[in-house]
């Protein structure tokens, strides 16, 4: 197996003189946003946690399986998550005849393009870390439909869930018949979520969108804390074909007064932030200014970090994740937490970095540069975007010393599949195209003409089968005695994940 490098030395270096040369890249790198900060609020200051949960398996109890598959396949009658009717009607609806459930708990809630589900879970480890109750709604899930909805830093079971649909079934059926369209899929379990949240009940609740934000079925929340994650072209028929246009529909989960935690962005897109931000009297925070990534070493496991954070200075702060877009992702998490706490705001100060060491050390996110097997090393990433991709490639380099990488792709045919493939092609000496179970999955001889055109043809291996796929992969990083340190990633899709994680015994 092909370990993680061992840390390097401490960078000797002053953290103020690395967080000062940090805004000074940023100011540089932004010259146009000055004449929007002029008119922007902008946080200035001086001022035993849950363990992380595995993907649940099936219900061992055959009775509790049959009623969940039940469920399931109830769920799966309604519209998918992938086709929509542009409008929180139906989920207001809902939640009118449930009594407001969402309005029960504050919440923190996170849109994006990459890093969304990461961040989450961050977010979750530090809320409970100080003894809060939390509710977590992320989307998709990698192998059990149970992982969207958690409580206190676990799945609910599969009971649970099952009695969270049966509750708000009457309610859904209700505004189903009152309603143009039914109830949509995601629309149904952001209903289950919040109602399971109340339930609780919950200290906060810790909300991803599905997509974009204005109309998506989340939005009917005030969150006092907004975070939105690095934005990048996906969902480009829905959400708009430039950074700018995706940032206008995400903005949509900015409410009034709010604290927006806001990590770098293309400087279009931060625009449109900075601007909604105005807009709602809306205080702002800004990596590279208001709080950064000071110092990052590649460790054994994982990563050790210093962040500034806007009550001050984290210093050793172990994250058992790889990449330097996970660092990110902890810097966003970190002051997310201080602003929902009001450090920065409203009391000077900073968490208790004991507390947020531990929290950190804690997280897991599965199928994010995961190792889920040795001889060869397998690793799996649910990247399915360029951008993704290269975070996801330029971990793998840092953290793994990989001889030789073979690739096993399967992505969906709505997505920007040669630019994922552009993004990996540097780092994969071979690669195994497949495809998923899913409806959605692009045709394995389609995306193989895809990769031919990246790869070449010599390059290339096509297996429609994923567990075929798995199996010459890591023949082919088994094949000569001076690959002993090859490796294996599977990419390209949550779904393609998943599956991967059952077929190579991870339950």
């Amino acid at each position: 197996m092909s370990e993680p490098r061992p840390s390097d030395r401490h960078d000797d270096s002053d953290p103020d003189e690395t967080f000062a040369e940090i805004v000074d890249e940023e100011t540089q790198r932004d010259p146009d946003l000055a004449v929007i900060e002029a008119g922007s609020r902008t946080l200035r200051t001086r001022s035993g946690p849950p363990q992380g949960d595995e993907v649940p398996a099936r219900p061992a109890d055959p009775d509790v399986d049959k009623a969940l598959r039940a469920v399931e396949q109830e769920l799966a009658g309604r519209w998918g998550e992938t086709k929509l009717e542009p409008s929180v009607a139906r989920i207001a609806a809902l939640m009118d005849v449930l009594g407001e459930p969402q309005r029960a708990y504050p919440s923190i809630h996170i849109t994006g393009t990459n890093g969304k589900t990461s961040t989450a879970r961050m977010i979750e480890a530090l809320l409970g870390a100080f003894d809060l109750r939390t509710g977590r709604y992320t989307s998709p899930h990698v192998q059990s439909i149970t992982e969207r909805i958690s409580l206190d830093g676990s799945p609910i079971d599969p009971e649970r869930f099952i009695e969270a649909y049966q509750d708000i079934k009457p309610y859904v059926e209700m505004v189903d018949a009152q309603q143009p369209y039914r109830l949509s899929f995601f629309e149904v379990l952001t209903g289950m979520a919040y109602a399971a949240f109340a339930d609780a009940p919950v200290d906060v609740a810790v909300v991803e969108v599905g997509m974009g934000g204005s109309w998506d079925a989340t939005n009917v929340i005030d969150s006092s804390v907004a975070v939105v994650t690095p934005i990048s072209l996906d969902h480009t028929d829905r959400l708009g074909s430039t950074p700018a246009e995706i940032a206008g529909e995400k903005s949509g989960i900015i409410k009034q007064g709010a604290t927006v935690i806001l990590a770098q962005q293309p400087v279009d897109a931060a625009q449109v932030m900075l601007k909604k931000a105005v807009e709602v009297d809306a205080t702002v925070a800004r990596e590279g200014m208001e709080f950064g990534v000071v110092q990052r070493e590649v460790a054994v496991g994982g990563q050790l970090l210093t962040l500034r954070g806007l009550g001050g200075e984290y210093e050793e702060i172990f994250l058992p994740l790889y990449g330097a877009h996970q660092a990110h992702n902890a810097a966003v998490a970190l002051s997310a937490v201080e602003a929902f706490f009001g450090i920065g705001a409203e009391q000077p100060g900073s968490l208790d970095v004991d507390t947020v060491r531990r929290a950190f050390a804690s997280v897991i996110s599965p199928g994010r540069l995961e190792v889920v097997r040795s001889s060869p090393t397998v690793v799996l990433d649910a990247a399915h975007n360029p951008a993704g991709a290269r975070a996801t490639a330029d971990g793998l380099s840092e953290a793994f010393g990989f001889s030789r990488l073979i690739g096993v792709v399967g992505a969906s045919g709505d997505k920007d599949v040669k630019g994922l493939l552009e993004a990996f092609e540097p780092i994969f000496a071979e690669v195994v195209v497949t495809q998923n179970s899913s409806g959605r999955a692009m045709d394995a001889d389609e995306l193989a003409a895809v990769a031919v055109e990246v790869f070449g043809e010599d390059r290339v291996q096509v297996e429609p089968r994923l567990d075929d796929a798995l199996e010459a992969a890591i023949t082919l990083a088994e094949e000569e005695d001076e690959y002993a340190g090859a490796g294996v990633l599977v990419t390209g899709s949550v779904i393609t994940v998943g599956e991967a994680r059952l077929l190579l015994g991870r339950r």
